[in-house]
């Protein structure tokens, strides 16, 4: 499904997410989980869930939230994630990992991008937002091709992708085939100005909150006291379509 030579991706946690971005005009989704804290790996059943809907899906594949410093037992734990969720009908998966001197952790990086192509040679590889944590996100976005990554999430290493744009431009000069997607804190309006980076994707949760998120004062044991649960939002995702139609 392609609408214009910019693509849309909706983050989701549900299929009922996945089928309002779909009916909406979205060109794929990312599903994740906890998308309150930043995303994590979501279940098999889920991911087969939203395959089920017939929007491609990319799979976020993130053990904790935190940093993106992982140890060996969440490497070796998050490339059997990147097996199961692409086994269980993703079409792609969105990874990262860093060295604690803010380098790519390229180690990490090849493994999961192997674990990808081993269960299929089309499976889409997305480094997600640990580059806007790198020392030098520019010259980290050149090195991905080499890597064989599909594409790279990215704000340009600012708080949004809109205050992000001057660097995400240069990123977009640096990765070459790689194609740069822009995410952080989009909205409608926004859109125009990431087009004008040269992007070749636009990235946004397009999220408001359930009517049925709030817990009555009640804590359930998290920072948010168990109010942040989230749904996409039909009208926003129409806005951003028909703002990249333009």
């Amino acid at each position: 499904m392609s609408h214009s030579p910019v693509s849309l991706e909706i983050a989701v946690t549900s299929p009922a997410g996945a089928i309002v971005a779909r009916d909406g005009g979205a060109d794929r989704v990312e599903l994740c989980v906890g998308l309150e804290l930043g995303g994590l790996t979501p279940s098999q059943a889920l991911v087969e869930t939203t395959h089920e809907t017939g929007i491609p899906a990319h799979a976020l594949v993130r053990c904790r939230p935190g940093g993106f410093v992982h140890d060996r037992g969440e490497v070796d734990l998050m490339e059997r994630e990147v097996r199961t969720v692409l086994r269980s009908g993703a079409a792609g998966v969105v990874v990262g990992a860093l060295r604690p001197d803010g380098t790519l952790d390229v180690d990490a990086l090849r493994r999961f991008v192997d674990a990808a192509r081993s269960v299929s040679a089309t499976a889409e590889v997305t480094l997600h937002r640990a580059i806007d944590h790198a020392a030098d996100p520019v010259a980290a976005a050149a090195s991905l091709a080499d890597l064989g990554f599909t594409r790279v999430l990215t704000s340009g290493a600012a708080p949004t992708a809109l205050t992000g744009a001057a660097t995400i431009a240069r990123m977009v000069e640096a990765a070459g085939p790689v194609q740069v997607m822009a995410g952080a804190g989009v909205i409608p309006a926004d859109v125009p100005a990431l087009v004008a980076t040269g992007v070749a994707a636009v990235h946004l949760s397009a999220k408001r909150p359930a009517a049925d998120s709030a817990h009555a004062g009640v804590p359930m044991g998290g920072a948010d006291d168990g109010s942040a649960h989230f749904v996409t939002d039909e009208s926003v995702v129409a806005a951003a379509r028909a703002a990249l139609d333009a």
